[in-house]
């Protein structure tokens, strides 16, 4: 039986990323994969493919609508909806297999299967069997031992009753990615980042859209003016939203779905579509891995609990990313892998949950981070709010990007920056500026006094910052 000093259970970006970083600190490492390919569900069914086919649907979006604003004239234009897909999944491959490039490189020992825990202990590493399905359906089983254990398995399409996911006409996200041909009708239920990315996809690709929300607006968690913003964008794109809407169940009839659901009045009402894309957020991934025989038990949301340093109750195993409470997203996974990885080294390992950017890859792109004023309002921490628009910004009006604006949140007092909201072109590359300023507790003085090139987006939250002080130069 190997032995090491660490094995990974999940290749996401949480997983691979905790392997790497322990085999740069001298242990020996062997992550364990479920799947053919690395990478999880973030680089194989997730962030990276949504993003390639959001790129390449806004381009065809452009060529009809927005190219003769600058002049370009564009002939008859068609749709290879198969050369899409194909460009999509060949990115995929690309990075799935740069992640199997890093493991060798690292010396990182990758184990095909699915892990699970066996209670045993050997000299006080824990065992851990690796059941491989061949081809044939023949099984192959491995054991392998460690003294630590990350369980970074990450997260699976959550459902909704009386919905019964076909993976045809009612589908997931990952469905959503493949469809081979542009639907007619699509209803998508749940306006978050999944709903919206992939709905956004397919109606710039000529399908009718209608979003079915529970909650009563869009986005509620964030600014209230993100949400009405973005609301006023997608709808001016073609997307149609329904919010208050309780869905009760789905059917398929040949080659068409009808989905019954309730709406704020407490009506009853049936819509019909061609397919139907559900997008209720996503729940945590441990099934299969044998937690009852360590004694582990998650808690009655799905989730491991784990302590500051990523430690679950059970000495030697540890959880990062989607199967622990807290936001579920890629980044967070790997800087959480880090830090676990960090601290069982011997070594400290941080991650500042104020520092950490969400975004929605529509168009305009959504990002945000830190405290909103609601949940400053709340603790009754004093705040000072400063906005830019886009509008106002010379790189915006030369590219036609015009549409949004950036939001700072800075104390009242210390002027230290809580929060930040952005709605508009390239939203998630400007928030990373913010968010290294949080992480060193820059104050809105800082970002407004540094130098921004001219002219660039990235002025845009220089000059939200100067708002914040009550000294915006050029709106």
């Amino acid at each position: 039986m190997d032995s090491y000093d660490l094995i990974v259970i999940g290749s996401g970006p949480g997983g691979y990323i905790s392997a790497i970083r322990a085999a740069q600190l001298g242990l020996s490492v062997a992550c364990i994969e479920k799947d053919p390919t690395l990478g999880g569900t973030c680089l194989n069914v997730g962030c990276i493919p949504s993003k390639a086919l959001l790129e390449s649907s806004q381009m065809y979006a452009d060529a009809q609508k927005g190219f003769a604003n600058h002049g370009v004239l564009v002939g008859e234009l068609g749709l290879d909806l198969d050369k899409m897909l194909g460009r999509k999944d060949k990115v995929v491959r690309q990075l799935t297999g740069g992640v199997a490039m890093l493991f060798r490189k690292n010396g990182v020992t990758t184990i095909h299967g699915l892990g699970r825990f066996t209670g045993e202990r050997d000299q006080q590493r824990h065992v851990i069997e690796v059941v491989a399905t061949g081809e044939d359906g023949s099984e192959t089983l491995t054991r392998l031992s460690a003294t630590n254990v990350i369980v970074a398995t990450g997260s699976k399409v959550a459902t909704l009753p009386g919905i019964e996911i076909d993976g045809d006409r009612i589908g997931g996200s990952t469905e959503a990615l493949s469809w081979p041909e542009v639907p007619e009708k699509l209803v998508v239920i749940g306006a978050g980042v999944i709903g919206l990315e992939l709905g956004s996809v397919w109606a710039r690709l000529g399908a009718e859209v209608k979003v079915l929300e529970f909650m009563p607006k869009l986005l509620p968690g964030m600014e209230p003016d993100i949400g009405s913003t973005a609301l006023k964008l997608f709808k001016r794109q073609g997307l149609a939203f329904e919010f208050g809407a309780r869905v009760k169940a789905a059917s398929v009839s040949g080659s068409k779905v009808t989905v019954e659901y309730e709406d704020k009045a407490g009506e009853t009402q049936r819509v019909e579509c061609d397919r139907l894309l559900v997008a209720v957020g996503r729940k945590p991934m441990t099934d299969g891995l044998g937690l009852e025989a360590i004694g582990l038990s998650p808690n009655p949301r799905g989730f491991i609990e784990v302590d500051e340093h990523y430690r679950t109750s059970v000495a030697g195993v540890w959880a990062i990313g989607d199967v622990i409470p807290g936001p579920m997203l890629a980044h967070l996974a790997e800087h959480e892998g880090v830090a676990a990885v960090e601290t069982l080294a011997g070594t400290p390992g941080h991650v500042n949950y104020q520092a950490i950017p969400n975004v929605i890859y529509t168009h305009p792109e959504i990002a945000v981070l830190g405290q909103t004023t609601a949940e400053l309002d709340e603790a009754g921490i004093p705040y000072r709010v400063g906005k830019f628009p886009l509008m106002a910004n010379g790189r915006a009006k030369a590219i036609g990007e015009t549409d949004g604006f950036v939001k700072i949140v800075a104390h009242e007092q210390t002027d230290r920056i809580l929060g930040a909201a952005i709605i508009g072109a390239h939203a998630g590359d400007l928030i990373a500026e913010l968010a290294v300023g949080v992480e060193f507790s820059a104050s809105a003085e800082d970002i407004g006094r540094s130098i921004h090139a001219h002219p660039t987006l990235a002025e845009a939250v220089k000059e939200a910052a100067l708002d914040s002080l009550g000294r915006v130069l050029n709106f």
